[in-house]
């Protein structure tokens, strides 16, 4: 039997503690889809594109992954996709609210599917793609939180906003 579960979210940018959730996902699943949510009411920094390719560059190490982006619900990319597992990274008890509500709400949604909340490594659990865009436009070293491809990304990409 193959065990494929979803791991959904806006990676934007792509932190340490993505990829540490997506490394602790492979060692339970056959295959990790990671799915970059292309929604329109979210203010990102990067494209649904950028995202994509940030992601793959970051993750081209790590067997049992897939990346690709989706639109709409996730519980109908999941169906599409003949998958019933989503994974949730939870960071602080901050998240667990939210995360709650959203795997409540997606199981009412789709009685079928389930959300698995893993942590990420102590190391990480502060991390967020909010804090990272922040402290590098405020000029931080953020190399320590994000891979050097990302983090010229960043870099880039608030050069040309300004």
């Amino acid at each position: 039997m193959n065990r494929t579960a979803i791991y959904p979210g806006s990676f934007d940018p792509v932190t340490y503690g993505h990829i540490d959730i997506i490394k602790r996902a492979t060692n339970i699943f056959d295959q990790v889809i990671v799915a970059v949510a292309d929604n329109y009411l979210k203010k990102n920094l990067f494209s649904k594109d950028e995202r994509l390719e940030m992601l793959k560059e970051a993750t081209k190490d790590i067997k049992g992954i897939r990346v690709e982006a989706f639109q709409g619900l996730v519980i109908d990319f999941a169906k599409k996709n003949n998958v019933n597992v989503l994974i949730r990274g939870l960071r602080v008890i901050s998240d667990f609210d939210y995360e709650l509500q959203m795997a409540l709400t997606n199981r009412r949604l789709n009685e079928k599917i389930e959300t698995l909340f893993l942590m990420p490594s102590e190391g990480y659990s502060f991390l967020s793609s909010t804090l990272i865009k922040e402290a590098s436009s405020l000029g931080a070293d953020v190399s320590s939180f994000v891979p050097k491809s990302v983090e010229d990304k960043i870099k880039e990409k608030l050069k040309n906003l300004k």
